[in-house]
């Protein structure tokens, strides 16, 4: 489909539509609301979130299937005068504010929310009683009929109005962005080596576990809670998020990925040999640790051996790799901006030798 995009290419689309409103607030009701459709669990409702925290705005997410009409138009209250309308207080009332309201899982709601919301939506208004703030940026998400999900078919009336995209799945815009939310190297190494299963739903149980992008992120966050030696649990853990199938792979690349050396004590030991592994599963899980530990440095001395010891791994990958392992590192951490991540990368003593022998393979990759 041509109104496909990846989660990069929704941050830029949203990343715009924002910056036209910071600039030109008058053109609010110029400007379509947006809708992004899309499976579950492909992260459609944490791109528009960390968009508006990384903006420093406001972010309101309306879980529509769960409310009532009163919620969105608000609750009638006789008196001596007539009926009057309390408008809800999640609305914004300020109207320097800026942010971004979502009406999250729009499809699963029944006709009767739809409507309620068609007004808020459309016109950015409540009748007399309410306006949204110009700064802000109306969007909706939900699934798609065909998606084995809770989902209704949207109005003519509605659809007409928005700006339809639809969020694929990208294996390596979810690295990326799990580079930056601290996503456990093993996870990240994994998607890299199988991409195909960060999202997939043939021959799963929808009922159950199945990967998504969502259950990989919780898989991390499991494995960072849970004790490591206990296998028997950990496997339960994967099982229930990804299902069978995928989990019997990451606990079987997980296995083959703790038989490699320590590659923190690697890099910072100058004296450690680099051992580059042949199989092409443990070069991706040695490039994922490298690049997930060079900027988690305790103080000054520890992170400039990190760097020093990335270098050399650098230094001793094929060109393919150290340029993907570069780009994982110029993207910075949970811990690094990308910015500062790229000054310092740059600025380091070995710089200039990795990019005579890795950056023709650099530039061919990622057509720098």
């Amino acid at each position: 489909m041509h109104n496909t995009v990846t989660a990069a290419q929704l941050r830029r689309l949203v990343n715009l539509q924002l910056d036209t409103l910071a600039k030109n607030p008058e053109r609010a009701a110029e400007l379509p609301p947006l809708m992004v459709w899309g499976a579950p669990g492909l992260g459609k409702s944490t791109i528009l979130r960390d968009a508006a925290r990384e903006a420093g705005i406001g972010f309101i997410d309306v879980r529509l299937a769960q409310r009532e009409p009163v919620d969105i138009r608000g609750l009638p209250v006789p008196g001596p005068d007539g009926v009057k309308w309390l408008v809800s207080s999640d609305w914004p009332r300020d109207p320097a504010s800026r942010g971004i309201i979502l009406f999250d899982e729009i499809t699963a709601a029944d006709r009767s929310l739809q409507v309620a919301a068609y007004e808020l939506i459309l016109d950015r208004r409540l009748g007399e009683l309410y306006r949204v703030p110009d700064g802000w940026y109306i969007c909706a998400a939900g699934n798609r009929t065909g998606d084995r999900a809770v989902a209704t078919t949207m109005s003519s009336a509605l659809a007409n109005r928005f700006l339809h995209v639809e969020l694929g799945e990208d294996a390596e815009g979810w690295v990326a962005w799990a580079l930056r939310h601290g996503i456990l190297p093993v996870v990240t190494a994994f998607i890299r080596f199988r991409p195909g299963l960060l999202f997939n739903q043939e021959g799963e149980n929808l009922e159950r576990g199945w990967p998504t992008p969502r259950a990989w992120e919780r898989v991390s966050r499991m494995l960072e809670a849970m004790p490591a030696e206990d296998e028997e649990l950990v496997r339960a853990a994967v099982y229930g998020l990804v299902g069978n199938r995928a989990g019997v792979e990451f606990m079987e690349f997980r296995k083959l990925s703790a038989t490699m050396d320590d590659v923190l004590a690697t890099m910072l030991d100058p004296a450690a040999e680099i051992k580059i592994p042949q199989k092409a599963d443990l070069r991706f899980a040695l490039c994922s640790a490298a690049a997930y530990h060079v900027w988690r440095g305790r103080d000054a001395e520890d992170a400039a051996r990190r760097l020093d010891g990335f270098y050399r791994i650098c230094m001793a990958l094929s060109s393919d790799f150290a340029s993907m392992l570069m780009m994982d590192a110029m993207a910075g951490t949970d811990k690094v901006s990308g910015e500062e991540a790229c000054e310092r990368l740059f600025a380091h003593k070995s710089y200039k030798e990795w990019s005579e022998k890795h950056g023709k393979a650099l530039n061919k990759r990622y057509a720098l």
